[in-house]
Formats: structure tokens, C-alpha cells, sequence
């Protein structure tokens, strides 16, 4: 087994009134986990245009590998268009169907995940059956599952998130997700019941809840984490609760007590939200001297 994370899903461009930006969750998340000085590798596909080689290009220049980013000619790269007008809850249109709705199964796929460390996906890759049969097909060789759920209305089914949580070993949602999914399945209480109840209910070794500006909760090993969120000077969030996953997963991989790998991930969030766009530039160190700044 090798320690690579490999993620799985969209890549696409975010088009923004300041014009088009990479992006994606599972694209997102694989830069800074790169950045973040751990092996990752992206499972995605693109069309034969513009659009999918300059993204190509683009994840080169992040330094990942392109090897498993699939070209198609049936169908053009993905787009969605970001309504910024409100920094702090980003609105998309997501275009469909676009070429990562047709990730195709291929042997390559399975021996990479079967021997990575950990396999990242989200519920919008699942939104078309040929994309989500081949994610169904690699669920099966995953070692730690890690869902993140990222419901964008109306490219999800409860059926679809159900089954998707029930193959998962850690969850990452936000609050307002959480409410959503505890609405379908479960009881109506507070967050760190809820949070209980699912990890009981789905047999997850971790679920963890953003709340935005208000920091995140982690619930593990029969306890409840929480970390405040830190103030900073925000651009846009696009990109960082993905960065905030990212950041989970270094300390998650390395052993870190919980509380402080949450702690961290919000750090690490908090920092992404102080540039445009969804993948800026950052290091360890800069999220370390940022908890360091907000401990004097």
C-alpha cells in the first residue's frame, strides 16, 4: 500500500465576474493536499477542447500528476457559474452534462485506489450514472473512504447520499447539510447528537461538521472536538472547505490528537478565504504562524 490520497470527481472552471477560475472539490481538495506536502492523485476527465487543456495545463502547474484525468470527445469541460454577491454563502449553477459526468471505469483506476492510502469523493460526481458506476466500482477496492458531501441542489438523491455514506469511513459536511441529511434520516436534535447519531447509524469512524465563520466539529472515537473559527479578512470561501478537508486529512494520516487537527483545518480554511479563487498558494508553515497569531 502506498500513502497516496487519491480524489475522485469533478474538475471544471468557476466562472466568477472577475472571469474563470479552476476548480472542482475533488481538484480543489488534491492541490492542497500537494501544497500541503502529502502524494495525492486525481481521477477526473475533461473534454478535447480550450477549456480541458488549459485546465490540464493548470493541474500540472499546481505540481500533480495528470495521468488519471481522462480526455473525452462526446462532451465538452465542465463549467459553473459562481454568484459571489454574498462572500460568505457562494451560490453555483453547475452545467450538465460536461465530460466528468462520464469518468469511465479503466483497470489503471482500480490498482490506484486499491493501493492508495486513502479515496476522497463527494455526492456531485455522483449526479450522472456513468460517473457514478465507476465510482460505485472503485468503492469497492478503497481502504479509508473519505465522503465529501457537498449537496448542490438539485444534483442529489437520498438514495444517492445514502448509499454513499454507507460505504464511508469519515464524513465531511456543512451545518446546513447536516440538517438536510438528519432531516431524511433521522431524529430531529441538536448538532452534536445528530453527529452521534450518524457515526452510530453509518458506522463512520468520523464525522465532521463546518459551520463556517463559527469553526468546525469533529465527533471520533466517542468524543466531540470543536474548534472556533478564526477572523480573518475574507475574499470569497470558494475553495475553503476543501482546503479545510485537505488540512483534516494531513493531520488524520499523521496521528494528530483530533482536536488540534481540527484546529488546523480551520486554519487552513480561514487562510484560503483571505485570497480569491479556490486554490491559492499556501504552506504548512503560513497556517501554523496563523494559529500562532490568534494564541497571542
Amino acid at each position: 500500500m502506498s500513502n497516496t490520497i487519491v480524489c475522485f470527481g469533478e474538475v471544471l472552471w468557476d466562472v466568477l465576474p472577475t472571469g474563470k477560475q479552476p476548480g472542482g472539490a475533488p481538484f480543489n481538495v488534491a492541490v492542497h493536499l500537494h501544497q500541503l506536502g502529502l502524494p495525492v492523485d486525481l481521477i477526473s476527465r475533461v473534454g478535447d477542447d480550450e477549456l480541458g487543456t488549459e485546465l490540464l495545463n493548470f493541474i500540472a502547474s499546481k505540481g500533480l500528476r495528470t495521468d488519471f484525468v481522462q480526455r473525452g470527445t462526446t462532451h465538452l469541460t465542465g463549467v459553473v457559474k459562481a454568484n459571489v454577491d454574498d462572500a460568505q454563502e457562494v451560490t453555483y449553477k453547475i452545467v450538465q452534462p460536461v465530460a466528468w459526468d462520464y469518468i469511465q471505469y479503466e483497470a489503471a483506476l482500480e490498482h490506484l485506489v486499491e493501493s492508495a492510502a486513502v479515496f476522497v469523493f463527494g455526492s456531485l460526481a455522483a449526479r450522472q450514472a456513468g460517473t457514478r458506476e465507476t465510482l460505485y466500482h472503485l468503492l469497492k477496492y478503497a481502504r479509508l473512504k473519505v465522503f465529501d458531501v457537498n449537496l448542490r441542489p438539485p444534483h442529489y438523491t437520498r438514495e444517492i447520499t445514502q448509499y454513499l455514506l454507507e460505504k464511508a469511513n469519515l464524513v465531511k459536511m456543512n451545518h446546513h447539510e447536516l440538517t438536510e441529511i438528519m432531516a431524511w434520516f433521522g431524529p430531529e436534535t441538536d448538532q452534536a447528537t445528530a453527529m452521534q447519531w450518524l457515526a452510530e447509524r453509518f458506522d463512520l469512524q468520523a464525522v465532521c461538521v463546518t459551520c463556517g465563520a463559527e469553526g468546525a466539529l469533529l465527533y471520533t472515537g466517542s468524543q466531540l472536538y470543536r474548534a472556533p473559527g478564526i477572523p480573518v479578512d475574507v475574499k470569497d470561501t470558494i475553495g475553503s472547505g476543501d482546503a479545510f478537508l485537505a488540512a483534516l486529512l494531513k493531520g488524520w494520516l499523521a496521528g494528530t490528537e483530533p482536536g488540534e487537527a481540527l484546529r488546523f483545518a480551520c486554519a487552513t480554511g480561514a487562510l484560503v478565504a483571505t485570497s480569491p479563487g479556490a486554490t491559492p498558494t499556501l504552506a504548512e508553515r503560513d497556517v501554523t504562524e496563523l494559529l500562532a497569531a490568534q494564541a497571542l
